[in-house]
Formats: structure tokens, sequence, C-alpha cells
């Protein structure tokens, strides 16, 4: 998406209009195109000003309405898997969502997970030691 047009512009077009200008020739003098033309004669008709919206996303997930909720369940369960939050979420709160969410809504609280040290490192498949075996040479070599 670009940038939108500058204020300046946007109140010559609509200036250029209510001097009986057509909106199509108020956009091709001004070089931009007649729909945008259309919109900001309208805006300025309905709202009394030309600027742009907010570009700003308002967060609307749904999740956020849970915060206090998921947080605890987060701190006294850190183990859950995105799944099993899922279907706690659905289960206990009637809320169907997606695991996509839910990682999204940790990543806006700064909720991070560690791989639990219990687990160890996977080696190369095929090459494990032999009883014996000394890295590198084989035994009774």
């Amino acid at each position: 998406m670009g940038k939108p047009h500058s204020q300046d512009l946007r109140e010559r077009v609509v200036a250029a209009v209510a001097a009986g200008a057509s909106r199509r020739a108020a956009g091709e003098r001004f070089q931009v195109s007649a729909a945008s033309a259309v919109r900001w004669a309208m805006l300025k008709r309905q709202t009394g000003e030309v600027r742009p919206r907010s570009r700003r996303k308002s967060n609307s997930s749904p999740l956020e309405a849970h915060a206090d909720w998921l947080l605890k369940l987060v701190a006294d369960e850190p183990g859950l898997t995105l799944a099993q939050t899922e279907e706690r979420l659905l289960a206990e709160r009637g809320l169907t969502t997606t695991e996509r969410s839910i990682r999204r809504f940790y990543k806006r609280h700064q909720i991070t997970f560690k791989k639990k040290s219990a687990r160890r490192r996977a080696g190369a498949a095929g090459r494990r030691r032999r009883k014996g075996e000394v890295e590198g040479h084989a035994a009774g070599a």
C-alpha cells in the first residue's frame, strides 16, 4: 500500500472541484485518479476535511478479552503446547481460535518458551557410536 497523498494536494483538488471543475478534470489536472478526486470531494462534503484516515491498525484480537486468563494459564502450566492452549480456550472459554493467533498473542505480550533441557540434541543419522569405539577409531583396530 502506498503513502497517502499530501494534505496540500487533496485541498487543491477539492478546491478545483468547488470552483466548478468536474472531479475527473480536477484529477487529471493534478495527476491523481478520478476516484481519488471523487472520494476527497465526498469526504470534504461529509466531514468538512480531506485529511487521510489513520493507517494504524487497531488490535481486534478476540484473545485480548481473555488476556488475564491466558497469561495466568501460561504461568501456571508453562509446558502447554499451542494446540493444548487452543483446546483449553475452546473447552473452558468457548472461544474458537487458531494456534497462529495464540502465537501472535504471546508475541505481543513478550511470552517466550524455552526448549526443555531434558531433550538431547539429535546426532547425524546412522552415525551412532558402538560400545568401545573411540571417536574416529574403531575398537580393536
